[in-house]
């Protein structure tokens, strides 16, 4: 009879067990389904050998943010691959308004453990910057495995998760700090009214971005683009072809927020209107008619000084 009552006690801890197991997967696996992708197109970092990597465009949007803050507050490139490989786990690189318990916004913050308010957390720039300040406090930080500078700042459930996004955020990071040429390109459909363009439809839109995402001023131009001077940027001055590569990327990445169809940077253009078909193009290569806009901004491409990039 004691054995009977053992195995059968064993048995229910093993059940009990089971659900468990079953209920924690579960909640993983309707997250991973209620965050969905948005039908919005996608965008590829190529930094070299195996660090490549693709994600959809508001993602890729997003990951041009938390770079470009990095940048802003002159920290290394390890904060933003840290920063990157946080938000991927933690909210698919969505700035999410729902989570477990009351967590928010891009790294699931939660306003009960005095991370700000809800409101405050869903902007995107108070939440990747409570992040590094949070990051930036722990000793030693940059001498850690991202998976472990991570969970010092989060103390996740799940304090191994994080290292499965290290190719993405190394990729990514790479390029968007410009240690890469012409290596991001996105996938994009075309915005509406973009063939009889003159001027740039993204003009506000990169205006707003660019002082939020990398705090540098947009110059319009008659010609109807936009021009960015990357060596305005922290660094940028030391190598502004590289500054320029970093913010060209972030231009692309942000396209489908702002709506861009044509970046050029140090005589190369990418071009939204190629869509499967998009890389980056030498801009004395092209032999083909191009949209009013896109021709605006190739014929930039060559008279742009180092490091300017310009946005159509």
């Amino acid at each position: 009879m004691t054995r009977r009552r053992g195995a059968s006690f064993l048995g229910s801890v093993v059940a009990v067990l089971a659900v468990v197991a079953i209920a924690v997967t579960g909640v993983v696996v309707v997250l991973n389904y209620v965050v969905r992708s948005p039908a919005s197109g996608t965008c590829r970092a190529d930094a070299g050998g195996d660090l490549t990597a693709t994600l959809d465009a508001d993602q890729a949007a997003n990951a041009a943010l938390i770079v470009g803050l990095a940048q802003q507050r002159d920290l290394p490139i390890r904060a933003t691959t840290v920063a990157l490989s946080t938000a991927r786990q933690e909210s698919k690189l969505r700035n999410i308004d729902y989570g477990d318990r009351d967590s928010v916004g891009l790294f699931q913050q939660r306003p009960s453990q005095g991370w700000g308010t809800v409101e405050e957390i869903m902007d995107p720039v108070y939440s990747t910057g409570q992040f590094y300040d949070a990051l930036v406090a722990i000793d030693g930080w940059e001498d850690l495995e991202i998976t472990e500078a991570a969970q010092a700042v989060q103390r996740s459930g799940f304090p191994t998760a994080y290292a499965q996004h290290e190719t993405m955020a190394r990729a990514f990071a790479a390029n968007l700090v410009g240690q890469v040429d012409a290596g991001l390109t996105c996938r994009l459909g075309m915005p509406d009214d973009a063939e009889d363009a003159t001027t740039s439809l993204a003009t506000a839109r990169v205006t707003d971005l660019a002082r939020r995402d990398l705090g540098l001023e947009a110059d319009g131009r008659d010609s109807g683009a936009v021009v960015l001077d990357a060596s305005a940027m922290p660094d940028g001055a030391a190598d502004p072809t590289a500054a320029g590569w970093g913010v060209a990327h972030w231009a692309v990445a942000t396209a489908s927020e702002t709506e861009a169809i044509a970046v050029a940077t140090a005589g190369q253009v990418w071009l939204r209107s190629d869509g499967d078909d998009s890389a980056w193009i030498s801009a004395d290569a092209l032999d083909r008619d191009l949209l009013p806009l896109e021709q605006v901004v190739v014929d930039l491409a060559a008279d742009l000084g180092d490091g300017h990039v310009a946005i159509g």
